[in-house]
């Protein structure tokens, strides 16, 4: 995948850049703050707060992650190898991130989430070429494991994030 920045033009002729880069930034934010609930129009919205309004305006439970996919500039998502210390094959892939950190203007630190079905059970996400995701398996994930593998990213070479769950997976 080349990085291309996206370029999305607005009504006045003017371009925007690394919006992407300002979703993460604005969700690690809202990470961080744990404000009060609000309401939202969007059940998915990455702007939405607080941390846990995706999930459900009330909540029972601590939340202290916003789970999200980036996609790339073809609209698929991006992908990230993890290390799990149980499996020992190669399809440990997950297309489900948290944001740890920003820096250098458009640089993010992501920690990589294991997929998991509603039982606890492992969600190979790989198709069977071993070469790329099954969007099918990706409909399976109800739970995610924090991994102790991060990535870092360059923010302006995607062109879209969607956020999918709030969650908690005990991070300091």
């Amino acid at each position: 995948m080349g990085c291309k920045k996206c370029e999305h033009g607005s009504s006045h002729g003017e371009h925007v850049k690394g919006c992407v880069c300002e979703v993460l930034r604005a969700i690690k934010e809202i990470q961080d703050i744990g404000a009060e609930d609000d309401c939202g129009t969007c059940t998915t919205s990455c702007f939405m707060e607080p941390l846990g309004g995706i999930t459900s305006p009330a909540r029972k439970h601590p939340i202290d992650t916003r789970v999200f996919m980036l996609l790339t500039e073809n609209g698929d998502p991006f992908k990230a190898f993890y290390r799990d210390r149980h499996r020992h094959d190669s399809s440990c892939y997950s297309v489900f991130f948290r944001v740890e950190e920003i820096f250098d203007n458009c640089c993010a630190t992501l920690r990589v989430l294991e997929p998991k079905k509603h039982k606890n059970e492992d969600v190979d996400l790989i198709d069977c070429t071993h070469t790329t995701i099954d969007l099918k398996k990706v409909c399976e994930t109800r739970h995610y494991k924090a991994t102790e593998s991060c990535i870092t990213v360059d923010l302006s070479c995607f062109c879209g994030v969607q956020c999918v769950d709030d969650v908690f997976l005990d991070i300091c």
